[in-house]
């Protein structure tokens, strides 16, 4: 099977050599490569050049690495691997170091996706910037942005496309509840990720988050891939409705809270004060932070009300802060 897919990556690697090759690639650096989270055609161009290129490849596991390397037709001998991972990280990035002291390039990849996201990685990359050497990521695959892209997180407000990204949450049921609780007072969306054994378990702790949507994405990338929003009171329901939900590697949106909608009267009156002592961008502001009005009519608003007053008191020098629009 590894043959097979090696030679579907022919031309890819040649493709990588083309477009990747000329570019600078210094000594003594450390490439922290992004790798598929299932599906191998999204590795990058640059990432193959370079997973070639390098001098050793230090990896979270060599067994799983190597045959990635072999699926892109890339044969690097074992010696060339280097087991770094969350056991071993600090003492291991020691390792590392010395050899790109000595001018050496080296890589490091997890098993999937991009290094120091709930991954191995963070840590070395830490040592290697204290000790002065330089680190140069290559973007690529990553969960938490491949949910985020399909879940449509949009809460109605002017931050709606903010979001946190927890992690996964304690695998103690009490510290987890605490987290759960932590989560329902955070106002924007919050990405989780979660293994098999204990999405079950999970998906009861978010329960009390009632009618608040939730994105699963399943096995994101994969072919059995499966991506669903549904209210978090439904969750575990969801779970065991099929023998196979239960499978795979989850990442988890939590929509951001809904923003009321106002009717007007309420961001107007609330506008209405602040102009009494504010200009009128920073009125606008806060009357819609206050509101949850649109930041853009209360503008309108405040411009006609500055200049209704401004007819009444028969002023006609010119407002600076009239000129000021919204900035977003």
């Amino acid at each position: 099977m590894a043959s097979i897919t090696a030679a579907s990556f022919g031309a890819a690697l040649s493709a990588a050599g083309d477009a990747a090759g000329r570019q600078d690639y210094p000594q003594s650096t450390l490439y922290v490569v992004a790798t598929p989270i299932g599906n191998l055609a999204d590795i990058t161009l640059r990432a193959l050049h370079v997973l070639q290129m390098v001098d050793a490849v230090a990896c979270e596991d060599t067994r799983h690495t190597q045959s990635l390397l072999r699926a892109y037709g890339i044969d690097r001998p074992g010696g060339q691997l280097l087991a770094l991972h969350q056991h071993n990280e600090a003492e291991a990035a020691q390792g590392v170091i010395a050899r790109l002291s000595q001018g050496e390039r080296i890589a490091y990849v997890s098993d999937a996706g991009t290094p120091g996201v709930s991954d191995p990685g963070a840590r070395l990359v830490a040592a290697v910037r204290a000790a002065g050497l330089r680190v140069l990521p290559l973007p690529g695959a990553s969960a938490v942005t491949t949910l985020i892209s399909a879940a449509g997180l949009v809460a109605g407000g002017d931050d709606s496309s903010a979001f946190v990204f927890a992690g996964f949450l304690p695998s103690k049921a009490g510290e987890r509840d605490t987290a759960v609780q932590a989560l329902a007072l955070e106002p924007r969306a919050v990405v989780l990720l979660e293994a098999p054994h204990r999405i079950e378990a999970v998906a009861r702790a978010l329960t009390v988050l009632g009618d608040r949507r939730i994105t699963i994405g399943r096995e994101l990338t994969k072919q059995f891939e499966e991506i669903v929003t549904l209210a978090a009171s439904e969750l575990p329901a969801w779970f065991t409705a099929g023998r196979d939900r239960t499978r795979g590697e989850f990442a988890l949106a939590l929509h951001p809270m809904a923003i009321a909608v106002d009717d007007g009267a309420e961001g107007e009156r609330v506008l209405r004060l602040l102009l009494e002592e504010l200009p009128v961008k920073t009125a606008v502001r806060l009357a819609a932070e206050i509101s949850g009005a649109p930041r853009n009519a209360l503008y309108d608003t405040a411009l006609r009300i500055r200049k209704d007053g401004s007819r009444r008191d028969g002023d006609h020098h010119t407002n600076s802060d009239l000129d000021d629009e919204p900035s977003d």
